[in-house]
């Protein structure tokens, strides 16, 4: 007997966002409260990314291993184990920090290779008008599990905070609530994940074959007109995003003599991991819906000026501090928005440089560009606030926005085939 798609693309995709939210949101706080300096998180978490970056490496060796239901399987029981491996991190009272890197980069990198495997076994699976069926799915589900890592999580951890008073016990029991629930999503697919009706061929090679195929379609890619451009606007547009990334929890969370809010843990996982992420949802998928209607060539300007607003918000914050949580979550809900709204550009200069090769990426973060082009500015983020203090670091965020407009004006007045 067949089995739905239904029964499985929902839990696949959430079960993806469970580890990568981690990686991506969550990791921040938790160098934070083990007493690392705001430059070295910033640091730290953007290392995080490092396997997104090198993923492009991955996909030709992923793909001719083949047997992609077999990787899902036997990924997912992996990474809870890496889960619980974080888990006995935190109670380390030496080498904890390096200890909690350490785990958290073996998870990146077994998380970017699930979402490689998942993405190669949807398109296996579903034909390609299914695949446009199910992918409101995809992304709705993976959405709501941000949420639930990015904000019952972090509101949990706070809540056992107040009881235990104790941080490295908070963080311990809630990394073990999640491997726990990430483990009923393994046991589930075992049973779930059904064989495609036909078998794939299998593909010889090594992985330095793998590499090399690689290398030549980044070769192709540079004999692309004027990618150098395409590549250089694309990190214009996100640069005040990028900068901001990291450096608005930093707000939040540091102390108001530190130039911070002083927000609790679970005030940010209110504010920003359920609010925020339910307003970049809202706003990804407006824009998506958008894109289905309009061509992108006639809302270019629409997509890309919302997307350098953002910082502005937190700007305003700094001379107006919210006063309440709906005040600060009202603040991130418009903030959070325009990034996912304009967070649609990305197609234009992804689909330019490298095809329709990330088409069914749900988060255009954990496309290799996107990672590559945004990781410097994320990493320097947290020494940059330091050094400058946040009312000047926001101002100089945004004001980076304007010059990213111009840029892309003038390209687009030089080149206008890359816009098309």
């Amino acid at each position: 007997m067949q089995k739905s798609p239904w029964q499985w693309v929902p839990s696949l995709f959430a079960a993806e966002e469970i580890p990568a939210g981690i990686i991506t949101y969550v990791a921040v706080l938790m160098f934070l409260q083990t007493d690392t300096k705001p430059a070295m998180a910033t640091c730290y978490c953007g290392l995080l990314f490092l396997p997104w970056v090198l993923k492009s490496f991955m996909r030709p060796y992923i793909r001719r291993l083949g047997y992609f239901r077999r990787q899902l399987q036997w990924l997912e029981l992996i990474i809870v184990a890496v889960l619980m491996a974080l888990a006995f991190a935190f109670p380390r009272y030496t080498h904890r920090e390096t200890s909690i890197f350490l785990t958290l980069f073996i998870l990146s990198f077994f998380t970017a290779w699930h979402e490689l495997a998942a993405r190669m076994y949807y398109e296996r699976m579903l034909r390609s008008h299914e695949q446009r069926y199910y992918n409101g799915a995809k992304i709705f589900f993976s959405q709501v599990a941000v949420i639930l890592t990015y904000g019952i999580l972090i509101i949990f951890v706070g809540a056992l905070q107040v009881i235990y008073r104790r941080i490295p016990r908070s963080w311990n029991e809630g990394c073990y609530l999640v491997a726990g629930i990430f483990l009923l999503f393994a046991l589930y697919h075992l049973f779930t994940l059904r064989r495609p009706d036909v078998a794939a061929p299998h593909l010889h090679g090594s992985a330095l074959d793998a590499m090399r195929a690689e290398v030549r379609v980044i070769d192709r890619i540079r004999h692309k007109p004027y990618w150098r451009h395409s590549v250089a606007g694309l990190a214009l547009l996100l640069l005040p995003q990028s900068l901001m990334f990291y450096s608005r929890v930093l707000f939040l969370y540091l102390p108001k003599a530190d130039g911070g809010l002083g927000c609790t843990i679970q005030e940010i996982g209110f504010a920003q991991g359920t609010i925020g992420v339910i307003a970049f949802s809202i706003g990804l998928l407006l824009g998506r819906r958008l894109l289905l209607w309009v061509s992108l060539q006639r809302i270019f300007w629409w997509l890309a000026i919302p997307l350098g607003l953002s910082p502005l918000i937190y700007l305003i914050m700094t001379y107006d501090p919210p006063t309440s949580l709906t005040s600060l979550s009202i603040a991130t809900f418009q903030a959070q928005f325009l990034f996912g709204f304009g967070l649609n550009i990305t197609t234009r200069f992804v689909r330019y440089i490298s095809g329709e090769r990330y088409r069914n990426t749900i988060n255009y973060l954990y496309i290799p560009l996107v990672a590559t082009v945004m990781l410097p500015a994320m990493i320097l983020s947290g020494w940059l606030v330091t050094k400058t203090g946040f009312r000047l670091f926001f101002l100089i965020d945004t004001l980076t926005a304007p010059v990213a407009w111009l840029y892309i004006y003038r390209m687009v007045k030089s080149h206008p085939f890359t816009m098309k």
